[in-house]
């Protein structure tokens, strides 16, 4: 195994008479002084942190009787290492490598999934990623979904790992999805502008509703309807952890085979025993990167990458488009290509 940790645990404070005023992160830096003030204010800002069962601020002044708990992931131990692992390379230079990721695999070690990512197999591959990640995260940039497909770029050298992230915290990275909803989507196009942040009740999810949520945008285009379903282009201007799938089950369409934000109960609506059979075979969320692009750090080029639609979802559309009559098939792909080139 490539990652050693320990157990997650939390520790409990209640605020005492003599404490109460203290503003959050003043109480937690006294309570335990093995935090700093600034990993401390990081906790809050991450969720990790609640007042009486609530997400609080980092100002919030305390009240006797308070109960703050500060959650603590376990500690990882270890690094990780090369293992070979085969690889879906679209294109790879000095500077960069550009995956076509399968569903199922994760990106870096963590707890719960210490081998067998994508970083494990690029250390095998590349030998050379960039540093900038760290023990664990060498090479990335940015990060998939481990049930969610399709296009990766990872640096191979330092100066390339920051100017592709410079390029991600300016938005100049463009990235594209294709996902498959439950429910027949009012429009043909739109946008959903909500903030999204970790959950204020389960820290293993994030929300809209979270207090301490960062800007977020997702634009769609509908690519075909099957009056059950329906198939999306995704754009993302932002890259919030779960943005996807946070705000289209917000908007109340739920990527199909979503195991954290779906809706089970809509495959029981399914009438056709053959497509009840192919929804319920998929084994993950129906969502795929199929477009990334951003300007090559040596180069300052823009280069536009693509990956087809895997064969698990597109037998899937193959099933909804028998079972549903008279189907119909927009162009939306076209008009998004035709906005990157722009």
């Amino acid at each position: 195994m490539s990652v050693e940790t320990e157990q997650s645990s939390d520790l409990s404070f209640t605020v005492i008479s003599l404490q109460a005023g203290l503003r959050l992160d003043v109480f937690l830096a006294q309570a335990d002084e093995s935090f700093s003030r600034s990993q401390i204010k990081n906790a809050i800002a991450e969720g990790d942190v609640t007042v009486n069962g609530k997400e609080p601020k980092v100002s919030q002044h305390l009240k006797a009787g308070d109960i703050v708990v500060l959650h603590l992931e376990p500690a990882i131990v270890a690094v990780a290492v090369p293992q070979n692992i085969p690889l879906n390379i679209v294109y790879e230079d000095d500077s960069l490598i550009v995956i076509n990721k399968p569903a199922g695999m994760v990106v870096h070690p963590a707890p719960g999934n210490p081998d067998n990512t994508l970083v494990n197999a690029l250390l095998f591959h590349c030998h050379d990623l960039s540093g900038i990640g760290g023990v664990l995260r060498p090479g990335i940039v940015h990060r998939l979904d481990k049930e969610t497909s399709g296009l990766i770029v990872a640096a191979k050298s330092d100066e390339a790992h920051r100017k592709l992230s410079l390029q991600f915290e300016k938005h100049d990275v463009h990235k594209k999805y294709v996902a498959l909803v439950w429910g027949d989507v009012k429009g043909q196009s739109g946008e959903i502008v909500l903030p999204v942040g970790r959950h204020p009740v389960d820290r293993k999810k994030m929300s809209t509703k979270s207090r301490h949520g960062k800007d977020a945008l997702t634009l769609w285009k509908v690519r075909e309807r099957f009056g059950t379903a329906t198939l999306l282009d995704i754009e993302i201007k932002t890259g919030r952890t779960h943005q996807i799938r946070v705000h289209l089950t917000e908007r109340g369409y739920p990527v199909i085979g979503d195991a954290v934000y779906g809706n089970t109960s809509k495959l029981q609506s399914i009438k056709n025993a053959a497509l009840k059979a192919a929804i319920k075979s998929l084994d993950r969320q129906a969502l795929h990167a199929a477009q990334l692009s951003f300007l090559h750090p040596q180069s300052n080029e823009r280069m536009v990458f693509t990956a087809p639609l895997p064969g698990d979802i597109e037998n899937l559309l193959s099933v909804f488009r028998a079972a549903t009559p008279g189907y119909i098939a927009e162009s939306g792909l076209q008009t998004w290509k035709d906005k990157l080139k722009g």
